[in-house]
């Protein structure tokens, strides 16, 4: 059974920092791609931020500069440090596995249940 747990999130002050983390089980966690994806109210999932199963990371335009994703292979974890957060930044933050064709194998994507954060004064 696949499990990615986030953890970390909260209520943070404009210009602060979160640390978020995801924990994965019940996959090969060194051979997936590793996202975060946020939800603010009444907006879609939008991507903030991914890291290749080589290390290679791509990041939203919105905040490059700002945010860090990282991961561990030998804790199955995923980090995300969210530095100079922005009320814009508000939003339900979610964990993403994904990784294409292995042979036979059909692609696998899953999701966690997602962390809030609140950027706020």
């Amino acid at each position: 059974q696949v499990q990615l747990v986030e953890s970390g999130g909260g209520l943070v002050q404009p210009g602060g920092s979160l640390r978020l983390s995801c924990a994965a089980s019940g996959i090969i966690f060194s051979i997936y791609s590793m996202g975060w994806y946020r939800q603010a109210p009444g907006k879609q999932r939008e991507l903030v931020a991914v890291i290749g199963n080589t290390g290679y990371t791509n990041y939203a335009e919105s905040v490059k500069g700002r945010f860090t994703i990282s991961r561990d292979n030998a804790k199955n974890t995923v980090y995300l440090q969210a530095n100079s957060l922005k009320p814009e930044g508000t939003a339900v933050y979610y964990c993403n596995a994904s990784r294409g064709l292995l042979g036979p194998i059909p692609r696998a994507e899953y999701w966690g249940r997602g962390t809030q954060v609140t950027v706020s004064s």
